[in-house]
């Protein structure tokens, strides 16, 4: 018998656990049963394709055998089982990572936090919640050997040889004194209910059970008792007609390890040339690991009811990563390999389908429970937006469900539909602006001067609305204009009303492009700022100031942008400049119009302390 201790900060974990969810600590028995699903999926999926298990019988089932008197809760599965390798590895160690994020993850609240266990992959360790003591039994399908694994949760654990009749796995529970309501037939069958009784393969209680004795008789002796506590049946290959929404709901928890209701869903069913089901739903709130580079994907494949995999990207876009659900389709060959998934035709039509249904069910939540649409909006318009930049084929139902804050509703979101309504009969384009934050947005001096025109300028203050935006280009014929773009007042903004302006400071020009050329593109002089004596902007063949930064932080490689700098002639400073030859005042003054500009723009500025320096030496002189 070898003695180990846990590894990566488990005992860490385990403390966690007990101190942080212990007065939910129900959900034990979730993971568990959970954990025994998976394993008979697994062995149900090698029984279909594999020759060496083909010849063996195989009907999946998941026992638990309680026993009061003893304090004891046994869950077992004649699932594909484990070797001395996978005990240490699945039970012996969790990644650092993981036991990090999961502790920062906590919030105190028991109820929400709960769902965690399940999302960290972390399930089995919340069986010390309620047992001071746990047994694993496990043989390996294809295998005659057995090993044990024990564990106090505490002192590490020991592995050893054993003897199992069959494949699969047992977990015996020694339960706390203050936990032995779990080795009770009333309260595990609530809680089977509650979040197991989808679970495809049935789950048998075993109990003891004793019968009525009249009074004056002698007592008649228990007897033992096995019956089916689960439905056990494929919800999403029943008639929609015949499902309840409590029942929807119940097959969303199971599925997803959640304790809240889901968003809402969509069942579809497609006969004809293909054949195949889906049931999907939107979590009333983004997954924890919604913007992860290693998400875990939410949507499960089946082939005829057998169960293929659970973490292939590939079955729906990434950008509805946050998806939760099933597709079984009566299509594909039961031994089809990742490999072929991700260029199998007829996956790839079920997926083409499924984007068009969910994103159509999106644009009429819009219309019939607009509440619900909002909490959307909330959580996945960001996802949304990823999707106008990878998924060209949906860009118009994308369009559509993307929503903005603007100039006319900073406080609400708006769609582009709304925002072309309220547009007047001579604007010919959309405009918007962004950003690195709403405030330096908001408060940008072109969108003061646009505004001030009468006209709406989309607000964006997303990091990928930055790579988003450009990816649009228009939206039902009207093109979508970035007010920091050289070429965005159109005409707009009449230059021939300033033109007394424009021949006051006529030489301006010159002087601040001789002393910041190393910084610019060019000077000009501008009709549309009102307020502010400069702003910057980019040509039209320039990627923004805030795009090369974003390639910058994620460590690529960006060319230079140098922006036009515009001044505004009928502004004091300017004016001043125009009238004097101190070639000292012109660079100072030229170092704070360029560096305000960036300031206004949100962007930072290369030397701040000489920024500071000059605008403290003229606040001084005034």
């Amino acid at each position: 018998m070898a003695k180990k201790e846990f590894k990566a900060e488990v005992d860490k974990l385990l403390k966690l656990i007990i101190h942080s969810l212990y007065s939910h600590n129900e959900i034990f028995l979730r993971e568990l049963i959970s954990n025994a699903g998976d394993a008979l999926d697994k062995m149900k999926f090698l029984h279909l394709t594999d020759d060496a298990f083909k010849s063996e019988a195989f009907e999946g089932r998941i026992d638990i055998h309680l026993n009061e008197k003893e304090k004891m809760i046994t869950i077992s599965d004649n699932g594909i089982g484990m070797n001395e390798d996978d005990l240490n590895d699945n039970l012996g160690k969790i990644a650092h990572s993981g036991t990090k994020l999961f502790a920062e993850q906590l919030t105190g609240d028991a109820q929400k936090d709960s769902n965690l266990i399940g999302q960290f992959g972390v399930g089995f360790y919340s069986v010390f919640m309620v047992a001071h003591k746990v047994e694993v039994i496990t043989r390996k399908a294809g295998s005659d050997q057995a090993f044990k694994w024990s564990s106090d949760g505490q002192s590490g654990y020991t592995t050893e040889s054993a003897e199992r009749e069959g494949h699969g796995t047992t977990i015996i529970c020694h339960l706390n004194e203050e936990h032995v309501e779990y080795a009770q037939q009333y309260r595990v069958s609530s809680l089977i209910e509650k979040y197991s009784n989808f679970i495809a393969f049935p789950i048998f209680l075993h109990y003891e059970e004793q019968e009525y004795t009249p009074e004056g008789e002698e007592p008649k002796p228990a007897t033992m008792v096995e019956r089916q506590a689960n439905s056990a049946k494929a919800i999403w290959k029943r008639s929609k007609n015949e499902i309840s929404e409590e029942e929807y709901n119940e097959f969303y928890q199971t599925l997803s390890g959640e304790t809240d209701a889901p968003l809402f869903h969509m069942h579809t069913r497609a006969e004809g040339s293909l054949e195949y089901t889906t049931l999907f739903y939107i979590p009333a709130k983004a997954p924890y690991d919604l913007y992860r580079a290693d998400y875990r994907p939410g949507v499960k494949l089946y082939v005829k009811r057998v169960f293929i995999t659970d973490d292939d990207k590939e079955l729906l876009p990434i950008y509805l990563r946050f998806i939760r659900g099933v597709i079984d389709s009566e299509d594909l060959p039961l031994n089809v390999s990742r490999e072929i998934l991700q260029q199998n035709r007829i996956l790839t039509n079920i997926k083409g389908a499924s984007v068009k249904k969910i994103l159509t069910e999106i644009k009429k939540l819009a219309t019939d429970d607009p509440q619900k649409f909002e909490q959307f909006i909330e959580h996945y318009n960001r996802p949304m937006k990823e999707g106008l930049y990878s998924d060209f084929v949906n860009k118009a139902d994308l369009l559509e469900i993307v929503r903005f804050k603007s100039t006319n509703h900073d406080s609400e979101w708006t769609s582009l539909a709304q925002y072309k309504d309220r547009m007047a009969e001579d604007q010919k384009s959309i405009y918007y602006l962004c950003g690195d934050n709403p405030e330096a947005v908001r408060n940008n001096p072109l969108v003061h001067a646009y505004k001030k025109k009468g006209l709406e300028v989309l607000l964006l203050s997303d990091e990928m609305d930055q790579m988003v935006m450009p990816m649009v280009q228009d939206y039902q014929g009207l093109p979508l204009k970035a007010i920091n773009k050289s070429d965005a007042d159109e005409g707009l903004f009449d230059s021939e009303k300033d033109e007394e302006a424009i021949k006051a400071v006529e030489g301006i020009v010159e002087k601040l492009q001789d002393v910041l050329q190393d910084r610019i593109k060019e000077v000009r002089l501008s009709a549309r700022l009102d307020e502010a004596p400069s702003a910057i902007v980019s040509s039209d063949d320039d990627m923004t100031l805030q795009m090369s930064r974003m390639f910058q932080m994620m460590g690529q490689e960006a060319p230079e942008v140098k922006p036009i700098l515009e001044i505004n002639p009928k502004h004091e400073m300017i004016q001043m400049l125009a009238a004097t030859e101190d070639k000292d005042l012109i660079q100072d003054y030229a170092t704070l119009l360029l560096d305000g500009a960036y300031l206004a723009e949100g962007a930072p500025i290369k030397e701040p302390a000489r920024f500071t320096k000059l605008m403290f030496k003229y606040l001084k002189n005034k």
